[in-house]
């Protein structure tokens, strides 16, 4: 093992108390917001340390250059922002991991016969503007850069003031040609989210699919009125209607062999303690490996929820706010990966990640490093220090092999 792929677990120690989240736990490192602008200046000075050229396109997406930035390069990378009260490793252990890597390939002397960046892509969780990857979705044009420009926070802000106020144009956003042919080929390393490498198994496994997923926001309205002198039978509550859609998703999902389907957002409107709502609205995950299957669960879910609706006196609406279909990384860059890493076993995911989106545009890959407790999203979420090293010694690896 190279003597620097220790480096990973220092920087992570580096930024431990960037965006602790102290009434939820863990962190909480929204786009945008003092932590995640704190992070992306760490990683900037970590990669100019290394003598990395850095730069922030027009999407938001930072790019630290080993050689000089040209068609086909070598890119890895994640990304720094985190869901509220997320855990210590989703998005920033794949980019000190990048930033290790980089020190290992120098211990070994290796010859470059092609640039290589490590990118960080904001918004990855959508924990801000609700929509998932949407740095990378900008890149490839996956989304309209009017509906993103038009993206808004719980506070009403605009992704298009929200980019401008940190030095983007926001009428520059959306597909950027120049930058997609840059990735020759994208490997990301990221924290395995779930139990695939059991609590003893590899540090590190190669990732093989990402489950198609979405996210619907279920509306249900109803009459708003005064809590202490509306009669119950009087009422027309939506959030008495909303307790049993939330019953009803978990029901519809467990009933399907492979579906997850997760209600992780409630909002009532308009929120008082002694106010009947008026509206609620619930945010809908749904997945399944099987696109179909997963597309036919949100419409089973939303089929219970108008019969609920409408016999609590309410009425229901279902709006889709983003879907990404079942994917396949690249054959060819994961038989590469296997050959570098062999007896690691492959594994498919059911979380997103920019490597997905960006699988349909470019060569994509992952590599995916051990989490004994099988957590995420979560501060019980949890890296070892030797399996942090050994995905720092994995990744330099297969960037090795496919310089």
């Amino acid at each position: 093992m190279g003597t620097n792929s220790s480096t990973v677990n220092t920087l992570l120690a580096s930024i431990a108390d960037v965006g602790r989240d102290s009434r939820r736990g863990g962190y909480s490192r929204p786009v945008f917001s003092t932590p995640e602008l704190t992070l992306r200046e760490w990683f900037q000075q970590e990669a100019q340390r290394r003598g990395l050229g850095v730069e922030t396109d027009r999407n938001g997406i930072l790019w630290a250059w080993w050689g000089e930035p040209e068609r086909g390069a070598l890119v890895t990378g994640s990304h720094l922002d985190s869901v509220p009260g997320g855990g210590a490793f989703d998005g920033p252990l794949g980019v000190a991991s990048a930033l290790a890597a980089v020190d290992v390939l120098r211990e070994r002397g290796i010859t470059r016969n092609r640039s290589l960046a490590i990118t960080v892509f904001p918004e990855e969780e959508g924990s801000r503007f609700g929509l998932a990857c949407l740095g990378s979705r900008l890149l490839t044009g996956d989304i309209d850069a009017d509906k993103a420009r038009n993206l808004r926070d719980a506070d009403g802000t605009t992704f298009a003031d929200a980019a401008r106020a940190n030095g983007l144009d926001p009428d520059r956003l959306g597909r950027d040609e120049n930058a997609l042919a840059r990735i020759g080929d994208f490997v990301e390393l990221h924290v395995e989210q779930g139990r695939g490498l059991g609590e003893n198994g590899p540090s590190v496994a190669v990732g093989g699919s990402v489950l198609g997923h979405g996210r619907w926001r279920i509306s249900v309205s109803g009459q708003g009125n005064h809590a202490g002198t509306t009669a119950m039978a009087d009422r027309a509550d939506p959030l008495v209607a909303a307790a049993q859609i939330i019953l009803a998703v978990q029901q519809a999902a467990a009933a399907i062999d492979g579906a997850r389907a997760t209600v992780g957002r409630i909002s009532p409107i308009p929120g008082g303690t002694n106010v009947i709502a008026s509206r609620v609205d619930l945010w809908l995950d749904a997945r399944h490996p099987d696109d179909a299957a997963a597309l036919a669960l949100v419409e089973t879910i939303h089929g219970k929820a108008q019969k609920i609706a409408a016999f609590e006196g309410c009425t229901v609406s279902l709006t889709p706010e983003s879907w990404t279909g079942s994917v396949s990384f690249d054959p060819a860059l994961g038989r590469s990966l296997e050959l570098a890493l062999p007896g690691a076993p492959v594994l498919a995911t059911g979380a997103g990640h920019d490597a997905g989106i960006l699988a349909g545009h470019v060569p994509s890959g992952m590599l995916f490093v051990r989490n004994p407790t099988g957590i995420s999203h979560s501060p019980e979420e949890h890296v070892e220090a030797e399996d942090a090293d050994a995905g720092a010694e994995a990744l330099a690896d297969v960037l090795e092999a496919l310089l």
